[in-house]
């Protein structure tokens, strides 16, 4: 069920055994091949899918269509919040689903420069809420959930999900073929090889961390090896990110909130 199509008295009600799905997007540049609403389109239909297949069980929020992307704007054509401002946002918007009545909660992620932020924002949740109130409170990244497909499983070519790569482009071709331009999508230049820092989806890394805007690791802005996309492999990757999140959410669904032992 949609949250917009609810009335305050039914939201109530509905919140006592729902879950609610909260997808968080991101607006910002993919390439020269794709548009700037891919993360947005993509989780957007990941969290529509899964509505349609729990009816009466989920409820599901309109996508939040703004990210933690200030490593992409130099590149242009990205609208980012700071990251310690996406964290407040993210504890503001839970709370609002708190205050409503909701109990089981799910972050739906899109992008992956969300994950840091959202997690503190689920740290700060936690601290405030777990003497308050019983609740779960779950992010989930579809890419990580979704497992094996999302990390060189055939028919995919390339080791893992990046950005604007094989995975993101091809599952762009069979959601949305009007927001992709194959003749633009070329591998980017990267930086080289050092043994630590995995600058690509193709090197493994070693537990080192260092941070870079984008336009230092990529030379157009994508990663990976977005020309191997194919509309056949996006269908693919859609279908089992679907099942991996309906799985999941069926189950979440029944885990106890529990209280202090």
């Amino acid at each position: 069920m949609l949250f917009a199509n609810l009335n305050y008295p039914s939201i109530r009600t509905f919140a006592e055994d729902a879950v609610a799905v909260l997808p968080l997007g991101a607006t910002e540049q993919h390439g020269p091949h794709m548009a700037v609403s891919t993360d947005m389109d993509i989780v957007t239909h990941l969290a529509g899918a899964a509505e349609a297949s729990l009816t009466g069980r989920v409820l599901l929020c309109p996508t939040l269509p703004f990210g933690s992307s200030h490593h992409h704007l130099s590149l242009g054509g990205t609208i980012s919040i700071k990251p310690a401002l996406y964290t407040q946002v993210i504890v503001d918007m839970v709370d609002s689903l708190l205050q409503s009545g909701f109990r089981r909660i799910v972050l739906l992620n899109g992008h992956g420069g969300n994950i840091t932020p959202v997690k503190q924002a689920l740290a700060v949740l936690s601290s405030g809420v777990d003497g308050a109130i019983a609740a779960n409170i779950a992010l989930v990244t579809y890419w990580e959930l979704g497992g094996k497909p999302f990390a060189g499983e055939a028919p995919m070519e390339s080791p893992a999900l990046s950005h604007a790569c094989e995975y993101e482009t091809s599952m762009m071709l069979h959601l949305f073929p009007e927001k992709v331009w194959m003749e633009k999508a070329e591998r980017a230049k990267r930086p080289a090889s050092n043994g630590y820092i995995p600058w690509e989806d193709d090197e493994p890394g070693r537990g080192v961390t260092l941070f870079k805007q984008t336009a230092y690791i990529s030379s157009n802005g994508s990663s990976g090896e977005p020309q191997k996309a194919t509309a056949e492999k996006g269908a693919h990757l859609i279908g089992k990110a679907t099942e991996a999140l309906v799985t999941f959410l069926e189950a979440f669904a029944e885990w106890e909130i529990g209280s202090k032992l």
